[in-house]
């Protein structure tokens, strides 16, 4: 069983409940600002408003989707599967898809998950703590260096392998075994490495999820060993659509969340609430 397949067995769960909205539209970013990570954003828009947010960066994932004419009114619980789907245009359409029907469920189960406490994610970054990072999270190096922690970051080609002065990238998962605080990007789960990496990072006290693509059902990815996640809960719709279509800043139209897996209730819990 994948985090895609448990997403699906899930919200099948859900929609034996209660109705599921259709899909009403996908939103890509401009081709031209698609290279810079923090633009390469999709939004998937359910009938009633609700968006879920996905990375569209990977490979020839966002020039597929802008070819495709088979999102609008579509059932969710088709898209869905390409969370299980080795191509990358159908995992980002798939997790995208699960990320919106999560608020949704969220939103009508009246859970509302706590706001983050920084951007770290709560790792305890100190003096003699061997932090991790798999993916480059630019912004967030100088914070984990200045606190004083041995830093690595694990990241694919063609990133080079070294010494960057005070912190080093390594392309080996081996050589995060003795960290004990791990920052994970949610790519881990588009090109569905979650399980190879949370192996590799066999020491970690935490291992913490995040990124705006980590919105989806909490449930399969604390039961892979995630620790807790950290993702962008939307505030104003609208504004993020039009944001992430022109290629502006929207960080301003969400605020950050932080769950730990023991203040999450469970997908059953919440069913008990529709």
């Amino acid at each position: 069983m994948s985090v895609g397949t448990d997403l699906l067995q899930a919200f099948g769960q859900v929609e034996a409940r209660c109705l599921l909205p259709r899909v009403r539209a996908l939103h890509l970013p401009q081709e031209q600002t698609c290279g810079r990570k923090q633009s390469a954003f999709c939004a998937l828009e359910l009938d009633d408003g609700t968006i879920g947010l996905a990375y569209v960066g990977l490979g020839d994932a966002r020039a597929q989707l802008a070819q495709s004419d088979q999102v609008g009114g579509a059932d969710p619980l088709i898209l869905l599967r390409g969370c299980a789907q080795p191509e990358a245009a159908a995992r980002v359409l798939g997790f995208a898809t699960a990320n919106a029907l999560t608020r949704w469920l969220f939103d009508r189960a009246g859970f509302v998950p706590p706001e983050s406490r920084d951007s770290l994610g709560g790792i305890a970054a100190a003096p003699g703590v061997q932090v991790c990072m798999v993916g480059l999270l630019l912004p967030l190096i100088d914070r984990v260096v200045q606190a004083g922690a041995d830093l690595t970051v694990l990241e694919l080609p063609p990133e080079v392998p070294g010494d960057r002065g005070g912190w080093r990238v390594t392309l080996d998962p081996d050589d995060l075994a003795a960290c004990s605080e791990v920052l994970c990007t949610s790519t881990v789960l588009l090109n569905d490495t979650l399980e190879g990496v949370r192996a590799a990072c066999r020491a970690a006290r935490n291992f913490v999820l995040i990124g705006p693509g980590a919105g989806s059902l909490p449930d399969p990815l604390f039961a892979r060993g995630v620790t807790r996640l950290g993702g962008s809960w939307v505030r104003e719709p609208a504004a993020v659509v039009d944001a992430l279509q022109s290629g502006r800043a929207w960080s301003q139209h969400v605020r950050k969340f932080e769950l730990d897996r023991a203040d999450y209730p469970g997908l059953q819990a919440l069913l008990t609430r529709l």
